[in-house]
């Protein structure tokens, strides 16, 4: 199969695929997911993504229809149905199938759905540019609903400006990007915004905060501004597709590029873990 999506069992190239008009996504967004990539037929971190997308259910109170086993096997298992191995895995749970109304239907079983579609292995020595926008989201930030309207809006906004991604900010501090977290490098030490509420624990960060504790690079889990993003000696962004990458640019001004060195090694250490657990 070329791409693929599933729904509560079954499957079919995306484009033949329907879902329910009543299924709570459409009215509510009301539901979670998780994503990442997939190399040679093995989903990258897959226990971490799992873990995730469960937690996520369980702050919104949504019982996942199947065991974290059960899940991990369905998504290898739809994985070797493709034609390729390299892949973008997406999947969500939804409230389930039930006419709109704000309050949880009761003895309504939650929706499945799994996509697959090719996705090339990224390019973490292309540097890219960024724009910084107010974060107005809402502070659930640290699930990962479906609820990315503001996301897509900020998206679109560094799309129009000729950037890759865009920064959230509330007010001073910087919170992370929109569809990614950002990390800075300042005299050695790498500084990362706190798991609070006001980010999503990402897999691809918590992966760069072990590999820098590795190179034996400081980090410190904790608050910058604006300012001390512009200042810092580069500027990092990380994600599950795009792993790691260094950004040149934000507000169309130059940053980063003082430690080049540190940068090569983090880059490196990055790709090798991801070559390495994905290799055939």
């Amino acid at each position: 199969m070329k791409t693929l999506g599933y729904y509560n069992g079954k499957y079919d190239e995306l484009e033949n695929m329907s879902v329910p008009m009543n299924d709570r996504v459409c009215w509510f967004g009301d539901g979670v997911y998780d994503a990442g990539p997939c190399r040679n037929y093995k989903i990258f971190a897959i226990d971490e993504h799992v873990d995730r997308f469960f937690n996520s259910a369980g702050l919104i109170k949504m019982q996942v229809p199947c065991t974290k086993a059960e899940l991990k096997a369905l998504l290898q298992e739809l994985v070797n149905k493709m034609d390729t191995g390299d892949l973008f895995i997406y999947f969500q749970v939804t409230r389930g199938t039930a006419v709109r109304t704000h309050e949880f239907p009761e003895n309504v079983p939650a929706n499945l759905w799994v996509m697959l579609k090719p996705m090339g292995t990224p390019d973490l020595y292309k540097k890219i540019r960024l724009l910084t926008q107010e974060d107005t989201r809402f502070l659930h930030c640290n699930i990962k609903t479906l609820n990315l309207l503001p996301s897509v809006m900020a998206a679109q906004k560094a799309k129009e400006a000729g950037c890759q991604e865009a920064v959230f900010h509330r007010g001073d501090r910087v919170t992370e990007c929109a569809h990614s977290n950002c990390h800075i490098l300042k005299d050695g030490i790498l500084y990362t915004a706190p798991a609070d509420n006001l980010i999503l624990p990402g897999i691809a960060r918590a992966h760069l905060i072990r590999i820098c504790k590795k190179l034996e690079i400081p980090v410190s889990e904790t608050p910058y501004t604006l300012k001390e993003m512009m200042d810092a000696d580069e500027v990092l962004v990380t994600s599950s597709t795009k792993l790691c990458v260094a950004a040149n640019e934000i507000d169309g001004t130059p940053v980063g590029g003082r430690a080049p060195e540190t940068l090569k090694n983090i880059l490196d250490a990055v790709m090798d873990e991801y070559m390495e657990e994905t290799k055939a």
